[in-house]
């Protein structure tokens, strides 16, 4: 990590097919503190938790989330251990998106137990019609189905 500027904020996530709720989060983030430090999950991670593969692939998601204005650091996890790149972090804050998985009382207790004292706080929700990635994939789908039965509409004629 380069050296640390101020208070030092950790998010984590997939990210893939970035969209409006990805930037929301990071943004959200990045205000509580100075240095947003943003921890982008690896495919074998996301097969693991999610059950699917990512459309987009680890290093490509990395590219794209370290091209976002409120990005400072990005980095891929790690498979085996997540709290490796936060012991190597040692951030100040972790931020956790509304919807993510995540037990805080037990991340507070690891991370005490591994001598690291970040503040757990969890970000607000963003309301819009394409905030997550499955909801785009559903009207992706939902377009492409559309606009095949308006080509076998053309066709029948």
């Amino acid at each position: 990590m380069d050296e640390k500027k101020g208070r030092v904020v950790m998010a984590t996530g997939v990210f893939d097919i970035l969209h409006p709720g990805h930037l929301h989060y990071l943004q959200e983030a990045k205000a509580l503190g100075d240095w947003l430090v943003v921890v982008v999950a690896t495919d074998r991670t996301v097969m693991k938790r999610k059950n699917h593969t990512p459309i987009t692939p680890q290093d490509m998601r990395l590219e794209m989330i370290s091209a976002l204005k409120p990005v400072d650091e990005a980095y891929i996890g790690s498979d085996t251990d997540p709290y490796e790149i936060v012991e190597r972090i040692r951030p100040d804050v972790i931020a956790l998106g509304y919807d993510q998985k995540h037990d805080e009382e037990k991340l507070k207790k690891d991370l005490k137990e591994k001598g690291i004292d970040a503040e757990i706080i969890r970000v607000g929700r963003f309301d819009h019609d394409l905030d997550g990635t499955r909801k785009i994939i559903a009207k992706v789908i939902e377009a492409y189905t559309f606009q095949q039965k308006m080509e076998e509409m053309e066709v029948e004629k």
